[in-house]
């Protein structure tokens, strides 16, 4: 379905009034310990399926899809979408609201502790190419999003809305207050793109701080060679680790103080000054640290 006829329905779960009715039909009540704020702007919710190039041949996993606002929108764009949502009080409302969609699976459950991988076998059997897609709770967003990194999921996107403040670090480039440890990370398994800014005002209620709408794009590869990831992000965090020190500080903290000498050693081996500061290296800058220390025999 095209934007411009999705824009026109006004009956759809993601409207002021709808989402009003629909709370008070069934006497939801909001838990502010699960960072429910349910998105009621429409052009949104197409900006976000549309980012995530979704089509009948495709799949849609969306973690905590509320009373469904985005839900509804993905089912009409993919062949497929499983939701997971971990408030049980919402899943009768999710299966009364899906219940004449075919193509809509609810699942009970916390993301985090899911064996997402039988998941996937189990909802998107045949399906040629799964994304996540979601509004997530400001309180989790780190930790889901490295958990869909870390274990190599066979995604294509991860089209997400986000607390603003977080998607400006993923999307950070060296040399700027944002980039750190987050976006290193981010950016060793993915592209990233921030698609457009939220304001806060569009939720039902209100969260304090506005949002951003990201787009990640897996990478087939991570674009530098690092031989040991484990290492190679321990050197990304020890470098972030106070970001008023210097690099050669941050890593004599990691190695101990009886390597300074070699840190300053090693970096300069490396091309790399050693007063520059973390935020400043690029994720090969990185990666040539880390290198340089295994072939040394450092842990």
């Amino acid at each position: 379905m095209s934007e411009s006829v999705r824009a026109k329905r006004s009956e759809d779960v993601g409207t002021p009034r709808r989402t009003k009715e629909i709370i008070a039909k069934y006497g939801f009540s909001f838990k502010k310990s699960l960072g429910q704020n349910f998105l009621i702007d429409q052009n949104i919710l197409n900006k976000i399926v549309d980012a995530a190039e979704l089509d009948e041949t495709k799949g849609a996993l969306e973690i905590g899809p509320g009373i469904g606002a985005l839900t509804e929108q993905l089912a009409e764009a993919a062949g497929k979408v499983t939701a997971v949502e971990i408030d049980n009080r919402l899943i009768p409302i999710l299966n009364d609201i899906f219940a004449e969609k075919n193509n809509v699976q609810v699942v009970h459950g916390d993301v985090l502790k899911l064996d997402l991988r039988k998941l996937f076998d189990e909802q998107f059997a045949g399906v040629a190419g799964i994304s996540v897609v979601a509004n997530l709770p400001y309180y989790v967003t780190t930790p889901i999003l490295m958990k869909l990194l870390e274990e190599r999921l066979p995604l294509e996107h991860i089209v997400v809305m986000i607390q603003k403040e977080v998607a400006e670090r993923m999307a950070a480039k060296p040399g700027g207050k944002d980039y750190g440890s987050l976006s290193v990370a981010v950016q060793y398994y993915c592209e990233p793109k921030l698609v457009c800014t939220v304001p806060h005002t569009v939720f039902i209620p209100q969260p304090n701080v506005d949002s951003a709408v990201i787009k990640l794009t897996l990478r087939d590869k991570p674009p530098v060679d690092v031989p040991d990831e484990e290492h190679f992000f321990r050197v990304v965090q020890a470098s972030f680790a106070q970001r008023r020190k210097t690099l050669a500080n941050n890593l004599t903290a990691m190695a101990g103080k009886e390597r300074r000498e070699a840190v300053l050693q090693l970096l300069t081996r490396c091309g790399i000054e050693p007063s520059r500061r973390g935020e400043t290296l690029s994720l090969e800058e990185f990666a040539r640290i880390s290198r340089a220390m295994l072939e040394e025999g450092w842990s």
